[in-house]
C-alpha cells in the first residue's frame, strides 16, 4: 500500500432499509478516507446511522451504492483485519474471561501452537488490566470489565483496524473515563488505526485526531471535519485550561446543535392552567382553617396554636431540611452505611444538582426524600413536615419513565392528575395535562401511545407528568442518563424552560458535570461510598434563564467546571474526606464561583 492510499476508504456510500412507501434512507453519499495509524471519531446521535456506517466498514452491511475498500481492496464481508467492539458486550456467558478471548484467538490463528495462543491471550488480558479476573465468568464482572474483555478479544485478533461502536455509552461516568484512558493508551502503544463511533463530544476530543460529525437522518452524511491538534496524552482536567480545547468544544457543540437541537420547548399556544389547587396544598389550607375555627371556639388558646398549624413556607431558607441523614443496610458481614450524615438545607424555589461517582449514595438520598426508602437515622423535613412515606407533594422522574405503554401521552399524565386533583372536573384535569405536554414539545403527540414513542419522547411525558402534579419538590434521578447527547441537550433546554415558569424546588441526581452546572443554583458533590456524605458545595452564579449556548460562552463557566472536575478526580482515586458543615441555602456568591455554602 502506498503512503497516499488510505487504509479505509468509503466513496459515495448510501444505504436504505425497507422498500416502497416503507423505505428508510439511512446513509446518503458518505465519503471518508482514513490514514493508517489514525484515530478518527464519528460523532452523531441516535438514529443518525452511526451503527450502519461502522457495520458497513466492518463488512456486516453491504451498501446499496458506492464502495468500501481496505488497502484498495473491496470490503464484501467481515474479516479479522477489522476488529469490532459493540456497545453491548456480546460475550459467551458460560466462558471465562480467558475462554472468551481464546475462542477468538483459536478462530483467527488455527495453525498457531497452544503455547503461542496462550501467550497471545495472556498478553491482551494483561493489557486491559484483567489478569486478576482471568477465570471469572461475565456474570461476575462489572459493565466496565465486560467491555474490557470485548476490547481485549478484538485486539487479540491482531486487527489492522479497530472499530469501536459506542463502546463506553452504557457505562457510568467514572468507568467511562477510565476505559477511555485505557483505549488511548492501547492505541498509542500499538498504533492501530481506530474508528470510534460516539455521541459524546468530550470523549471524541480526548481520543481522536479527527472528529467528523454525522448529520441527522434520514439520509445522513458526513459534515465538515474538525482536526484535533491537541497534545497527548490528554487529561480531562488539564484540557479545561486549554484555549484550543475550549474553542473546539464550543465549535463542535454548536455544529451539533445547529444540526438538530430544538430551542426550548413547545411554542406559546394560548393554553392556560385552570385555577385549581393540588390536594397537598389543600391539606395545608384545610389545616390552617381548622386551627382558626378551633381557636375561635376556644379563645383561651394561644396564637401559637394557629401558627403551629400554618405551613412553614415562610422559612424560605429551610424549605427542605436534611438533618444528619443516614442510610444503613444489613448485610451478612454486618451493617453497611451507604449514606453517613447527609446534612443540607434548601430554600424554596432552589434547584440543587447532586453529583458524585457511582455508588456514592446519590440515588439513595433522592429515594429517601421521595419517601421510597426509609431513613435509618436523622430526618428529612419538607415545608415543615417530616417525610415518612411517598406522597403527591413530591414528583419523581426516573432514568426510565414508568409509563403505561398502551395509554397515550395525555392519559399517562392524567393518571397523576386524578390523584392530585380529586375534586377537579375531567375538563380541568385535561387542561393541566395538555398544558404541560405542550410545554415539553408534545402538543402534536398527546394522543400517541407511549409504546410508539422514542425514549426521548417518553422522557418528555415523564417530565410533563411530574410538573402536572404541581409538586412542592421535584426529584430527578439521572433523567437523561439513557439518552444520546442531542436528545439530552434538547430535554435539558425543555426542563429549564418549564422550570423557569414554575420555579419548583428541585433536586437532580446526575453524573454529567455540564448538566449539573447548567441546571443548578448549587452543585452538591458527594464523597465516595460507603459512608458517603457531602464533600463540597459549589454555588453557581450564572444568569437565568440558561441555555447550553450561553453557558459555553460565559467567562466563568470553565471555572465552575474545573472545580467539579477537580473534586471528581480527587475522589476517583478513592479519597475519603471530611464532610462540610451543614449548608444553609443562600444566594450564590457572585465574586467567587468556588465559594462553598456554609
Amino acid at each position: 500500500m502506498s503512503e497516499a492510499t488510505p487504509i479505509i476508504e468509503l466513496k459515495n456510500v448510501s444505504k436504505s432499509y425497507g422498500s416502497g412507501s416503507g423505505v428508510t434512507h439511512v446513509l446518503a453519499d458518505v465519503n471518508l478516507a482514513i490514514r493508517e495509524g489514525e484515530f478518527v471519531a464519528i460523532l452523531g446521535f441516535s438514529g443518525s446511522g452511526k451503527t450502519t456506517l461502522i457495520s458497513t466498514i466492518a463488512g456486516l452491511v453491504r451498501p446499496d451504492s458506492g464502495t468500501v475498500t481496505m488497502k484498495g481492496e473491496p470490503v464484501t464481508e467481515p474479516g479479522p483485519e477489522r476488529g469490532l467492539v459493540f456497545q453491548s458486550y456480546s460475550l459467551m456467558p458460560w466462558l471465562s474471561v480467558h475462554g472468551n478471548i481464546m475462542l477468538a484467538v483459536e478462530t483467527v490463528f488455527p495453525k498457531a501452537s497452544a503455547e503461542e495462543r496462550e501467550a497471545r491471550v495472556a498478553r491482551y488480558i494483561e493489557m486491559v488490566g484483567l489478569s486478576h479476573a482471568r477465570d471469572r465468568k461475565p456474570a461476575e464482572l462489572s459493565g466496565g470489565m465486560r467491555q474490557r474483555v470485548g476490547i481485549a478479544r478484538a485486539l487479540a485478533m491482531s486487527p489492522e483496524v479497530l472499530l469501536l461502536d459506542e463502546p463506553l455509552s452504557a457505562l457510568d461516568a467514572l468507568t467511562r473515563s477510565k476505559l477511555g484512558d485505557e483505549i488511548e493508551r492501547i492505541w498509542s502503544e500499538d498504533k492501530k488505526t481506530v474508528v470510534l463511533v460516539t455521541n459524546d463530544v468530550d470523549e471524541a476530543l480526548l481520543l481522536a485526531d479527527r472528529i467528523i460529525p454525522l448529520t441527522v437522518g434520514p439520509g445522513a452524511t458526513l459534515a465538515n471535519e474538525f482536526v484535533i491538534d491537541l497534545p497527548r496524552p490528554r487529561d480531562r482536567t488539564a484540557a479545561n485550561h486549554d484555549p484550543e480545547f475550549k474553542r473546539l468544544r464550543a465549535e463542535i457543540t454548536q455544529c451539533l446543535m445547529d444540526m438538530g437541537i430544538e430551542e426550548g420547548s413547545g411554542e406559546e399556544d394560548g393554553r392556560h392552567l385552570p385555577d385549581i389547587i393540588p390536594v397537598h396544598f389543600k391539606e395545608d389550607r384545610a389545616k390552617v382553617v381548622a386551627a382558626v375555627r378551633e381557636a375561635k371556639k376556644h379563645p383561651e388558646l394561644p396564637r401559637a396554636y394557629v401558627e403551629a398549624a400554618r405551613p412553614k413556607t415562610g422559612i424560605v431558607n429551610r424549605y427542605v431540611e436534611f438533618d444528619e441523614v443516614k442510610k444503613v443496610y444489613p448485610t451478612p458481614k454486618g451493617p453497611l452505611t451507604v449514606v453517613d450524615g447527609f446534612d443540607l438545607n434548601m430554600k424554596r424555589g432552589e434547584f440543587i444538582s447532586l453529583i458524585g461517582h457511582s455508588g456514592c449514595g446519590k440515588s439513595t438520598v433522592l429515594t429517601m426524600v421521595a419517601g421510597l426508602t426509609d431513613v435509618s437515622m436523622g430526618g428529612i423535613v419538607l415545608d415543615g413536615r417530616e417525610v415518612h412515606q411517598a406522597g403527591p407533594d413530591r414528583a419523581v422522574v426516573f432514568q426510565a419513565p414508568s409509563l403505561f405503554p398502551w395509554l397515550s401521552a395525555k392519559d399517562n399524565v392524567l393518571l397523576g392528575c386524578d390523584e392530585v386533583y380529586p375534586t377537579a372536573s375531567r375538563a380541568e384535569k385535561a387542561e393541566i395535562a395538555e398544558y404541560y405536554l405542550a410545554r415539553v414539545g408534545l402538543g402534536d403527540a398527546m394522543d400517541k401511545p407511549a409504546a410508539d414513542m422514542s425514549n426521548g419522547m417518553r422522557q418528555r411525558v415523564g417530565i410533563a407528568r411530574a410538573f402536572a402534579l404541581s409538586p412542592k419538590l421535584l426529584l430527578l434521578d439521572e433523567p437523561f442518563g439513557m439518552l444520546d447527547s442531542l436528545t439530552r441537550w434538547q430535554l435539558q433546554e425543555v426542563l429549564m424552560e418549564v422550570w423557569t415558569r414554575t420555579q419548583v424546588t428541585a433536586i437532580c441526581v446526575t453524573h454529567d458535570v455540564d448538566e449539573a452546572i447548567l441546571l443548578a443554583d448549587r452543585v452538591v458533590m458527594m464523597t465516595n461510598g460507603p459512608n458517603a456524605k457531602i464533600g463540597r458545595i459549589l454555588e453557581v452564579d450564572l444568569p437565568r434563564p440558561r441555555s447550553r449556548k450561553a453557558l459555553l460562552a460565559h467567562p466563568d463557566y470553565y471555572l465552575y467546571r474545573e472545580q467539579v472536575l477537580s473534586f471528581l478526580e480527587e475522589y476517583e482515586k478513592g479519597h475519603h474526606g471530611k464532610s462540610e458543615p451543614k449548608a444553609e441555602a443562600s444566594a450564590p456568591a457572585a465574586s467567587n464561583p468556588g465559594k462553598e455554602a456554609a
